[in-house]
């Protein structure tokens, strides 16, 4: 159902099912797929594409033009999977040509109340922003991460897959992928172990996970060193393992330690 009051231009494209609350805004260029659901008050601009099945509540800001002192109105995008979950007062941004012009936001993600997304950034599957969480621009968020209430997060950084950081940090280095972060500078307080068990990674994983957790973060060794003893045990050819080191290998900010 659409509302009366929502103002939707001819050039929307509007899938089978939507349903469009009262008093939203939706602009030319806008697809939004089937069975998705607008709360009032919504503002989707123009380069959005929204899949199927999301939930966008009331006030929310979807592809405004990026915070950034180079945009000039170039035509850039904000492009969304399906089922997320878009809180109220969520405002995610579309892309700057210099950062590729598009925002990437993939599926079944949760943003909770005035969380941010700004331009540029790649966000993965199943991750949670939790209330007020920030992310500057150029910002990568691996599948299954969890970003605490209040984070803020510098521009260019790759938070891993399944990593957690705690409310009320800063992040101003890369954090690893399975690991727990905190502070006003994260720091990285081990694996998080906690939803990696509820995430059914097996024993086997956990262990390897562990054990080259403390190699590369606790044993003293330079990073350098402290990867290539991993890379050289046979033990640690397991997936989970080779991508930790993989990640660490190709920062390019440093890695939160």
């Amino acid at each position: 159902m659409i509302h009366p009051t929502a103002i939707i231009d001819p050039k929307a494209e509007i899938g089978e099912g939507v349903d469009v609350g009262p008093y939203c805004v939706i602009e030319k260029g806008v697809v939004i797929d089937q069975e998705t659901k607008i709360g009032p008050h919504v503002v989707i601009r123009e380069g959005t594409h929204i899949g199927k099945r999301c939930h966008i509540f009331q006030f929310a800001s979807i592809g405004e033009v990026p915070q950034s002192t180079g945009y000039k109105g170039e035509k850039t995008f904000l492009q969304m999977g399906d089922e997320n979950i878009i809180r109220e007062f969520v405002t995610l941004h579309r892309g700057t040509v210099k950062g590729g012009g598009k925002t990437v936001i993939g599926n079944k993600n949760f943003f909770m109340a005035y969380s941010h997304v700004a331009h540029d950034c790649q966000i993965g599957n199943e991750v949670i922003m939790s209330n007020a969480a920030t992310l500057a621009g150029h910002i990568v968020i691996e599948d299954w991460a969890i970003i605490g209430g209040l984070v803020a997060i510098h521009q260019f950084i790759r938070v891993g897959a399944y990593a957690i950081i705690g409310g009320f940090s800063g992040v101003l280095l890369d954090i690893p992928p399975y690991t727990k972060a905190q502070g006003d500078r994260a720091r990285l307080y081990g694996l998080n172990t906690i939803g990696l068990k509820r995430a059914n990674f097996s024993e086997e994983t956990l262990k390897a996970l562990k054990k080259a957790y403390r190699i590369i973060f606790r044993s003293g060794l330079t990073l350098e060193k402290a990867i290539k003893k991993v890379r050289e045990d046979e033990t640690f050819h397991i997936p989970e393992v080779q991508h930790l080191l993989d990640f660490i290998q190709h920062s390019k900010r440093g890695i939160a330690r």
